[in-house]
């Protein structure tokens, strides 16, 4: 895994959405290019993105990825 790809303060994230309503919105920290450093996930949140991935087009649509608000995740 790319050791370069930032997680803390990073203003990317690779979002996945559910594809019925009552499944959770998923997101992680990624780099512009939608790269996740697995190494720096915490466990359960590791788990969650190998899932997601492994249920793309059952579960969870294509995840996207988006630039973060910085001012809004501060406040």
């Amino acid at each position: 895994m790319d050791s370069g790809i930032p997680l803390e303060g990073s203003c990317f994230e690779l979002r996945f959405e559910p594809m019925r309503a009552y499944g959770p919105r998923l997101a992680f920290p990624c780099d512009q290019g939608g790269r996740v450093n697995l190494d720096q996930l915490k466990e359960r949140a590791r788990h969650n993105y190998l899932f997601a991935r492994a249920v793309i087009g059952r579960d969870y649509y294509f995840p996207v990825v988006s630039k973060v608000d910085r001012e809004r995740v501060s406040r």
